[in-house]
């Protein structure tokens, strides 16, 4: 009898722990739909216009309480690092999702965002890298003010790491989803090596505070 209401417990437990990771990956993905749908205006217009309307991504996110690499990075506890890998798969998902939409267009996406990930490559990996710490922070500081009911930090702070050329690893991740094949075989290994370090240059930033003040930014 003990055996079997071990047993019968182990199972519910295990139900419980699926049923999560499922609930987390459906939400990254969600987000990561929000980042292609902006992502898609960006490439359209590659002004200060299409800054302003990415900003749509991250206000949804916030309003929806989504997962998002970003917004999820700077408050992760310890032992949550394989939350943060699921949440970045499901991204990852939802950007490959949209990019596969965006191909449809009529509107010359493939050429704007193969345009953009050239100068990515031209910058270097570690350069990329360092700039996106500066993204990390910001994205951070305005998650922290959208949960207390203020975006203005959002609708700045969105428009300002696109203007300044910061990268964001999810938005990048839509961008070079976008970039036609031939374009992505021919320089897989650079544009690997320099979206790795744009990602873990958003983590950095996204602790930056924690880093340096010791506390969360909450």
């Amino acid at each position: 009898m003990y055996f079997c209401e071990r047993i019968e417990t182990l199972l519910n437990l295990l139900l419980i722990k699926t049923m999560n990771i499922i609930n987390v990956l459906r939400s990254s993905i969600i987000a990561g739909i929000c980042i292609g749908i902006a992502g898609i205006g960006f490439l359209a217009t590659r002004d200060i216009v299409g800054s302003v309307l990415f900003a749509f991504a991250l206000l949804s996110v916030v309003a929806y309480k989504l997962y998002l690499y970003t917004g999820t990075a700077g408050f992760i506890k310890r032992g949550e690092l394989p939350l943060l890998l699921l949440v970045f798969a499901g991204n990852i998902c939802g950007c490959l999702l949209m990019s596969l939409l965006a191909r449809l267009s009529p509107l010359p996406l493939q050429e704007s965002a193969q345009g953009l990930l050239e100068g990515r490559l031209a910058m270097g990996p570690l350069h990329g890298g360092l700039l996106s710490i500066a993204c990390g922070f910001i994205m951070t500081t305005a998650v922290t003010f959208a949960r207390k009911g203020n975006n203005l930090p959002l609708l700045f702070g969105v428009p300002l790491f696109i203007t300044c050329g910061y990268p964001h690893c999810m938005a990048d991740a839509f961008f070079y989803l976008c970039v036609p094949l031939d374009f992505w075989m021919a320089n897989l290994g650079s544009i690997l090596s320099f979206y790795v370090c744009i990602v873990l240059g958003n983590f950095v930033g996204c602790n930056f505070y924690r880093l340096v003040m010791g506390s969360n930014p909450e």
